[in-house]
């Protein structure tokens, strides 16, 4: 049962005054909402910015990736047709192979 005290107690704020609060407090909420919704939004947007911008670095340093494994690839390439040819004249000499041309005097 309810003691006479708690219920005087919940009596003293007049009704309109108790409506003012809950419709303050209800503001209050709907204000927090709406800034944690644009908080939200400006979150987003941000991390959209950096996915995009931390693409667009990889994608350059790829491009820069596959250019230096292509000249690596080149230089690769050239070392060995050097190499072929080398190994060749050297067999030759060994051999006394002279009707081949012994390409290292041109070079």
């Amino acid at each position: 049962m309810v003691s006479d005290d708690k219920s005087r107690k919940i009596m003293t704020k007049p009704l309109p005054q108790i409506l003012d609060e809950i419709e303050d407090s209800i503001r209050k909420a709907d204000e927090a909402a709406k800034t944690a919704r644009d908080a939200a939004l400006e979150a987003r947007q941000a991390g959209e910015r950096a996915f995009s911008e931390a693409t667009k670095v990889a994608n350059e340093h790829i491009t820069e990736v596959e250019q230096i494994a292509k000249n690596a690839l080149e230089l690769a390439e050239s070392l060995k047709e050097a190499m072929i040819d080398r190994i060749a004249a050297i067999n030759r000499r060994l051999t006394g192979n002279t009707s081949e041309p012994d390409e290292t005097a041109e070079k």
